[in-house]
C-alpha cells in the first residue's frame, strides 16, 4: 500500500496574473475552500498518510492553512490526520526538479505525485477513486510508474504532456512521455496524478539532469529514459465523471469555481436559479 505522497506547489502561476502577485495559485478558492484543501481531502480518501510539499517563494500562506488556528475556532485544521511536512524548491525549475527535492521522502513501497493546482472529481459513492487506483496498478504490475490519463482532442496536445499508448486496455502499457508534442495519432495527457517507484525507476532512475530549452526539468523527459532503459511505465484512465480541473488557467480555475459552486449542496440551488436568469437575460 502507498502511504506517501508528494505535493508540489512552488510554481509561480504566471498565468493567473495578477491574482497570484500574492496569492498562491494553490490558495485561491474554489467555493469555500482553497485548491490545495481538495488535493489533501482526495489524498486522505485514498490513504495517503504522510505528504511532503514541495514549495518556494510566496507559498507560506500554503503551510499557514494547514496549521491549527484556536484564534478562530475549535474545528479541526484542514490537514487534520494527515503527517504534512515542507521543504523548498528554490527555483521552480519544473516538475522533474521539484521531484528532486523530495529525493529520499517516499518509502521503499512507491510514493503518490498529486499536483497542488489541479483537482479531480471523485467517482460515484463506493467506487474506488484515481489515486486509488493508480496505486494498484502500479503495485500488482511492478511497474516503474503510473501515470493518470484521459483522452484529449486533438487541437489540445501541444498543451500537455502526453502519453503515447503501446496497448490498451484497464491498464494502459505507455510506449513513450512526450511533453507538449503536435498533433499525431492516438494520445493520453497525464492528469495530474502519478505513482512512482522511487528505486526501482520511478523517483530515483526519473531524474534528468539537464533542463530542456525553456530550462526546466520535465518529468516527462524522465520518464521517456526509465522506458528507453527497459523500465514499464503503465496508464489508467480516468472514469467516467471523474473530471479533471486545471487551475494553472484563467479559464480553468472559472470552470473548476462555477461546477463546484452549481453542484454545492446548500448553495447549488440558489446558484442555478440565478445563472438561468443570468443566461435568460443575456438571449
Amino acid at each position: 500500500m502507498i502511504t506517501d505522497a508528494v505535493v508540489p506547489v512552488a510554481g509561480l502561476g504566471t498565468r493567473l496574473l495578477p491574482a497570484t502577485r500574492s496569492a498562491p495559485k494553490e490558495m485561491l478558492p474554489v467555493v469555500d475552500k482553497p485548491v490545495v484543501q481538495y488535493v489533501l481531502e482526495e489524498l486522505a480518501g485514498a490513504g495517503i498518510e504522510r505528504v511532503l510539499f514541495v514549495t518556494g517563494r510566496r507559498k507560506r500562506a500554503i503551510e499557514d492553512h494547514f496549521d491549527h488556528d484556536p484564534e478562530l475556532d475549535d474545528a479541526p485544521a484542514p490537514g487534520e490526520g494527515l503527517r504534512l511536512l515542507y521543504t523548498r524548491q528554490p527555483r521552480p525549475r519544473g516538475l522533474g526538479d521539484a521531484l528532486r527535492h523530495a529525493e529520499g521522502f517516499a518509502g521503499s513501497s512507491g510514493v503518490v505525485v498529486a499536483l497542488g493546482d489541479a483537482i479531480i472529481e471523485p467517482p460515484p459513492a463506493g467506487a474506488p477513486g484515481i489515486v486509488s487506483r493508480l496505486a494498484a496498478a502500479y503495485l500488482d504490475t511492478g511497474a516503474s510508474a503510473a501515470l493518470a490519463v484521459t483522452e484529449v482532442a486533438a487541437d489540445q496536445v501541444q498543451r500537455y504532456g502526453i502519453a503515447i499508448p503501446r496497448s490498451l486496455g484497464d491498464v494502459i502499457d505507455v510506449a513513450d512521455v512526450v511533453e507538449k508534442p503536435r498533433p499525431q495519432g492516438r494520445h493520453e495527457p497525464a492528469r495530474g496524478r502519478r505513482s512512482l517507484r522511487p528505486r526501482a525507476g520511478g523517483v530515483h532512475r526519473a531524474r534528468p539532469t539537464e533542463p530542456d530549452s525553456s530550462g526546466e526539468v520535465q518529468l516527462t523527459d524522465a520518464l521517456r529514459h526509465v522506458i528507453r532503459d527497459g523500465g514499464r511505465v503503465i496508464a489508467v484512465q480516468l472514469a467516467p465523471g471523474e473530471r479533471h480541473h486545471d487551475i494553472g488557467t484563467v479559464e480553468g480555475y472559472c470552470g473548476a469555481f462555477l461546477e463546484h459552486a452549481l453542484r454545492h449542496p446548500t448553495l447549488g440551488a440558489a446558484l442555478r436559479a440565478r445563472a438561468a436568469a443570468l443566461l435568460d437575460g443575456a438571449a
